[in-house]
């Protein structure tokens, strides 16, 4: 790799950083939810409700956004997203105490549209300018933005909220957004066709490269074990994170009342979110996808199962830092096994029906938490579901395996099954 290619890579890893570091706008939704509850009276179910919406909205556009950038490339779709997600912001802003409609559509539709767009436009491009062995590594970069983005929004937001109210808040917000996520997307951009990173093994006298494995199209993944399995690990451990993501604020005013610690645990949560993404992919690069699935799944579920006893500042702190950095591994681990397993070149449809997994967890995470929460005034119940869904997760993690056998695409006569590999 050039010193040039070098350089490009960089800035396209970056730019996706910065990309994600707006997007993750997501992550401060318990302050915002907290606000809602207290200033506009609303349930902790309806204060969910454009929170799940975005969720569940983000997992299915991240299908269509990846299938996009694949075709189009990057920039334009990146594009669209911050386009997407500051006009879903500005139009949130116009939500009251008495309409919820203006932010379901808001945050809820257009936010989670702009999260899928952008999302699935930043890591495809940075993952292609460098070699596998890098993979774990360069997708904990740029992933690592969106989840280190609370570390600024939330505190950020609650001085908004405190200074100008929940509609400005929404309407600065949006804004900021537009500007940012447009102008760093430009940055984006594959690399040219025939591009060999660094480190890559040279190809032998037929011209094929050792590296040169088949890479599936999505309907192809579809047929494979493989891809149920990451997508049950996918979605049990997303409940599990964005359960406490979204409403982490609330459960520190019911675990520790009279303290003010809410904006403080969502910014903790989100470095160990952040350090999640980066220090997984560089552990999974050395000792496996799966394997670092395995520790993080139980190291998760013992967390949440000691969460509703943490009733000191220090305690809750650490917690959320655990979970934030148990739940950020997972974004950085099933990109890297989706480009493992099924290949780079559509890698950005093929993560976004792995993502979907993300989606379900995100939507039911937050609703069966603000519901549970509802009906018996306690977040106890939510954790132990989350905690025996890890422990679910982690034992699937002894039947995933990447497909056994390296199939070099132009070396496939036409009669045979490129995905009979078992």
């Amino acid at each position: 790799m050039s010193s040039q290619s070098s350089l490009r890579g960089w800035i396209v890893t970056f730019a996706g950083t910065g990309i994600n570091l707006g997007l993750g706008v997501l992550y401060s939704w318990s302050v915002i939810a907290k606000a809602l509850t207290k200033d506009w009276g609303w349930t902790a179910s309806k204060a969910s409700l454009p929170y799940a919406v975005a969720c569940g909205v983000f997992a299915i556009v991240m299908v269509l956004a990846g299938r996009a950038q694949d075709k189009v490339g990057p920039r334009i779709v990146a594009t669209l997203g911050g386009i997407c997600a500051g006009a879903g912001l500005i139009i949130s802003s116009f939500a009251s105490e008495l309409s919820i409609l203006p932010m379901v559509i808001g945050f809820g539709l257009l936010v989670g549209s702009g999260m899928g767009l952008g999302y699935a436009s930043a890591t495809p491009p940075a993952v292609k300018w460098f070699p596998p062995h890098k993979k774990g590594m360069i997708t904990g970069l740029v992933v690592a933005g969106f989840g280190l983005a609370s570390v600024y929004i939330s505190p950020l937001t609650n001085h908004l909220l405190k200074s100008m109210g929940i509609s400005k808040t929404f309407m600065t917000l949006g804004i900021a957004f537009f500007i940012g996520i447009v102008l760093l997307s430009q940055f984006l951009k594959n690399p040219p066709a025939g591009y060999v990173p660094a480190n890559m093994p040279k190809p032998a006298a037929s011209g094929k490269s050792a590296s040169d494995k088949y890479e599936y199209e999505w309907h192809e993944m579809l047929r494979t074990p493989q891809f149920y399995l990451l997508w049950l690990m996918y979605a049990f451990a997303s409940f599990a994170g964005l359960m406490i993501i979204g409403h982490m604020a609330k459960i520190s005013t019911m675990q520790l009342p009279g303290v003010e610690l809410g904006f403080i645990l969502v910014a903790i949560l989100a470095i160990g979110n952040a350090g999640g993404r980066i220090i997984a992919g560089l552990v999974s690069d050395k000792l496996g996808r799966t394997k670092t699935m395995l520790l993080v799944f139980i190291s998760q579920a013992i967390v949440l199962m000691l969460f509703s006893r943490f009733s000191t500042a220090a305690l809750l702190i650490a917690g959320a830092a655990a979970v934030g950095f148990n739940y950020g591994a997972n974004l950085s681990l099933f990109p890297s096994a989706t480009a493992d397993y099924f290949g780079t070149k559509n890698m950005g449809v093929n993560y976004g029906l792995v993502f979907t997994a993300w989606g379900v967890g995100g939507v039911f995470g937050g609703m069966v938490a603000g519901k549970i929460v509802d009906l018996t005034a306690s977040y106890s119940m939510a954790f132990g579901v989350a905690a025996i869904l890890c422990l679910f997760a982690s034992g699937l993690t002894f039947v995933t395996k990447a497909p056994k056998t390296i199939v070099v695409k132009q070396a496939i006569p036409s009669t045979v099954n490129p995905l009979n590999k078992e």
